[in-house]
């Protein structure tokens, strides 16, 4: 037999959008020959819904769409995600259609309980499993957390089935292709049941879905590897009750991963939230080049422009470089000197305040205020021109608040929000070998804020291969900063940073949404109080 694998990019809410996309993906395959037709997780809401879920409006239409869609369905049989109201309890469901009916409805029954969709908060828990037959093979189905989290199948909960189905929306982060992999690997080797996952693609918001789908035999050998961060129909022929070989994707750098994440994330958050474009501050500095070429690469060079804001601190590299940069691209470029606002401002505060300038540089008022009339400016503009603007600070800046509210932080979208400043080079080193838009000066400058005179940000940061390293320990992996320390860091450096990190909390939580690429990042997996008097980390570092 042929079973079609849908991996598709649906949009939360949008139930007939969701509904019309999964019967063309049914006519698709039927075309093909294929008897079965899987969807990803949700597919007809949408994932994640959240409290889109307490809307009895919302279930309603769902119910509504599903019906519509189960009188459609002949000559296949179709499995589809969707929220289902039954007994009073809500489930997340996953429904067998055949000939016009319902045949089966699985309810999942291990929630999620992550941070960016808390299912148990929303959902009952399923308690049956789910079996059923089609050309003389037995099939069950899981739904993404019943699998990764659950080990459910046994030979007593599912009489041995040949083929497990598993219904995912599995958000992406770096690596996370791999970590299914031997999931899935284990399982077969436990259980002796082929697998084929039906993963989800797309952007929500801070999250992107890379789908990935794949399928492995009953020996634990990959038969089929779907493409990475696309829409696609897949078929997996079936014989002697096993999936064999079909298409296989060669795997991607991790960094090319990230890359096509980031450029995904950027256009359906654009296109689904319906902007008409994006503009950002190109300030001839690594991060602002690498947002460019992210947004270019998602929607073209016509739905971006570029503005250049310059202070008597600019160096002349760096209008050159953002011009080149510009123009290899082929977007609008602005160019706007905020030198005159930002001598009258000061000259207002001096005359009204009685505030003089600090000729020791330790008062940051100064280079705040010059990045927030850059923020000002843009917002302006975007406000003019309904144009999102996309804010260009990362990671490394964001953890430790070197990033200036209602400046450089104004915006409406940050697209390297979960992107370390190491990995911005990897990023623009990546994009410039498939071709050079990134100027060289660029990438090997020194990098700088250019707030004043001779500034680097190694005046007051160490290397950023050390403060990453750092983030990245006590961030994503939860080490104690004994253990940061034990790796061979400065205490001082250690104690300093994860000091900053938790002092800037308050700046975070104003920051715009960002996309996710890591398996902790500020926006969906990182909830520390903004008020807090522990000192763990000081202790620690007395003892």
């Amino acid at each position: 037999m042929r079973i079609a694998i849908a991996q598709i990019n649906c949009t939360v809410g949008n139930i007939a959008g969701n509904t019309a996309k999964i019967l063309e993906a049914v006519e698709q395959a039927k075309r093909a020959g294929a008897q079965l037709l899987i969807t990803p997780e949700l597919a007809l809401s949408g994932y994640p819904p959240v409290d889109l879920l307490l809307r009895e409006t919302f279930c309603q239409s769902c119910n509504d769409a599903l019906t519509a869609l189960v009188k459609a369905i002949d000559g296949i049989t179709l499995i589809v995600g969707h929220p289902r109201f039954q007994d009073g309890k809500l489930y997340n469901t996953a429904s067998v259609i055949r000939n016009g009916e319902i045949i089966h409805a699985y309810h999942k029954r291990v929630l999620s309980k992550s941070p960016f969709f808390n299912e148990a908060y929303y959902f009952d828990s399923g308690s049956e499993p789910c079996v059923f037959e089609l050309a003389g093979i037995q099939f069950g189905i899981q739904i993404c957390t019943d699998f990764w989290l659950g080990h459910l199948c046994t030979a007593e909960d599912y009489s041995n089935p040949d083929i497990l189905l598993v219904l995912n929306a599995s958000a992406y982060h770096i690596n996370k292709q791999v970590s299914r992999y031997q999931a899935t690997h284990e399982f077969i080797k436990r259980t002796g049941i082929s697998v084929i996952h039906t993963n989800l693609v797309g952007g929500q918001d801070e999250l992107v879905f890379d789908g990935a789908s794949f399928a492995m035999n009953r020996h634990g050998e990959l038969t089929h590897q779907l493409d990475e961060f696309v829409e696609t129909i897949e078929l997996v022929d079936i014989h002697d009750r096993q999936p064999i070989r079909g298409k296989l994707v060669a795997p991607q750098s991790p960094v090319a991963s990230v890359y096509q994440a980031l450029c995904l994330g950027v256009k359906d958050y654009i296109d689904k939230n319906g902007f008409p474009g994006v503009l950002l501050g190109l300030s001839g500095g690594v991060d602002s080049a690498l947002t460019l070429a992210i947004a270019v690469d998602a929607l073209g060079a016509d739905k971006v422009k570029t503005v250049m804001l310059p202070s008597q601190y600019t160096a002349d590299i760096s209008l050159e470089d953002a011009n080149t940069m510009a123009e290899l691209l082929s977007v609008k470029h602005y160019e706007c000197s905020i030198q005159p606002l930002f001598d009258q401002f000061l000259a207002k505060i001096e005359h009204d305040f009685q505030i003089l300038p600090d000729p020791t540089g330790a008062n940051t008022m100064p280079e705040n205020l010059q990045a927030r009339i850059r923020g000002t400016l843009l917002m302006a503009l975007s406000n003019h021109s309904g144009s999102i603007v996309l804010t260009t600070g990362n990671k490394s800046e964001v953890a430790v608040g070197y990033c200036t509210l209602y400046g450089d932080m104004a915006g409406g979208f940050a697209v390297l929000k979960d992107v370390s400043k190491t990995m911005v080079y990897q990023l623009c080193e990546y994009r410039n070998q498939i071709s050079p838009i990134i100027p060289e000066r660029i990438i090997h400058r020194q990098p700088s804020a250019e707030l004043r005179h001779n500034q680097t940000d190694q005046d007051t940061l160490p290397p950023y291969e050390v403060l990453d390293a750092i983030i990245e320990a006590y961030v994503e992996k939860d080490f104690s900063p004994a253990e940061i320390i034990a790796l061979n860091y400065n205490a001082a450096d250690v104690n300093r940073i994860i000091q900053l990190i938790h002092q800037n909390e308050y700046k975070r939580r104003q920051a715009p949404p960002g996309i996710r690429i890591t398996h902790c990042d500020f926006g969906t997996a990182w909830f520390y109080p903004i008020t807090s008097n522990y000192q763990g980390w000081s202790t620690l570092l007395a003892e």
